[in-house]
């Protein structure tokens, strides 16, 4: 991959519509609990998350509803977390109006796997509009190392897919890296698939860094996904390797991609694996257990490590590394973002090192 830009005020920008999660206490259902966590959050501001928390700068491009107690709770969640954000406010428009997404999700248990509920009726994100950014400050006079978008904003509405594209389109002119995480989600592209399918091409098709897994590629991008490889794990990964080799001839440009192995043994036990594949060098991480407390946000925190480990330029083995351990530190968090004290935390993790530290 060529080098990042230098020189610029943010290593990562990342368009995102946040809202709350609410989490049942002690891992029980959402249908029979009475207490809740409620937590500022986003799969793309948990990207961002490790490399604020590691002292690089970067930003989130979000709006907001004015007046709102939770916009209040998530802009100090994001100065906790020493992410700047920038974005409109929006009148509510009353009781019926705007707001943010909420989250339902309670976390599983032993073969009772987790349950999401996903509520975003009225979602202010959905109205993210490139004519509310200075974009030529932000990429030109500012400078960003890397902007990484969601197939997940991309898709919320026809707004936010031109918003995303237009984004990626100033960033490829100012020479910024591209990272696209495809996020497919079927109920966001039910009845738009002509549409999205044509976006989420063309920001494919400026991006440097790809990011998917099986059905993402599949459906987002209409690449033939990995042939069943029978339960041989050398086989499995050799059908995802075959499948990310057909990405990159339908996207020649693009120099990194990447993609996580997750075998589910239960709530609380997960094969945790990955592949990278940077020029014409592949890394793989083969999946080792790893134990889960909650796994949302374990991809994302994948990716915001993998980011960093660019960012810091690393070599791509130690990308791919620092990207799984990562990962696996989310999972074993409330929170679904990672806020490591420091690099050596995350690397005992990849060292399978579980010792206390005095």
């Amino acid at each position: 991959m060529e080098k990042l830009k230098k020189d610029c005020m943010y290593s990562m920008i990342v368009p995102t519509s946040m809202g709350v999660r609410i989490t049942p206490s002690m891992r029980q259902p959402v249908h029979i609990s009475r207490e809740y966590l409620m937590q500022a959050t986003s799969a793309e501001s948990n990207v961002a998350s490790v490399a604020a928390a590691l002292g690089m700068k970067v930003k989130v491009l979000t709006t907001f509803v004015k007046g709102s107690p939770i916009a209040r709770l998530i802009k100090d969640d994001l100065a906790s977390r020493h992410i700047e954000y920038e974005g409109m406010e929006v009148d509510q428009g009353g009781p019926w109006g705007y707001r943010h997404q909420f989250n339902i999700a309670d976390s599983g248990y032993g073969m009772r796997g987790p349950r999401v509920h996903n509520d975003r009726a009225g979602e202010v994100g959905r109205t993210l509009n490139i004519k509310d950014f200075d974009i030529d400050r932000i990429f030109g006079e500012e400078g960003v190392q890397i902007l990484h978008l969601s197939g997940l904003i991309a898709a919320l509405s026809p707004e936010t897919g031109i918003f995303c594209l237009e984004l990626a389109k100033a960033a490829k002119k100012a020479g910024t890296t591209i990272s696209f995480d495809l996020n497919y989600r079927a109920s966001f592209w039910k009845g738009r698939e002509a549409e999205l399918g044509s976006i989420f091409s063309q920001i494919a098709g400026v991006s440097d860094i790809l990011i998917g897994n099986e059905e993402d590629f599949q459906l987002s991008l209409g690449i033939q996904g990995p042939q069943d490889g029978g339960k041989d794990l050398g086989q499995k990964i050799d059908s995802f390797k075959e499948m990310i080799s057909r990405v990159k001839q339908a996207y020649p440009q693009t120099s990194v991609f990447a993609t996580t192995l997750r075998e589910v043994r239960s709530a609380n036990s997960h094969m945790w694996g990955a592949i990278l594949l940077e020029g014409n060098d592949w890394h793989v991480i083969e999946p080792r257990e790893i134990q889960v407390l909650d796994r949302i946000g374990g991809g994302d925190g994948f990716v915001g490590g993998m980011l960093y480990g660019i960012l810091k330029g690393w070599e791509p083995e130690k990308w791919i590394q620092f990207g799984w351990a990562n990962g696996a530190l989310v999972v074993t968090l409330l929170a679904d973002y990672s806020q490591p004290a420091d690099e050596e935390q995350i690397w005992s993790i990849w060292e399978g090192n579980a010792r206390v530290k005095r």
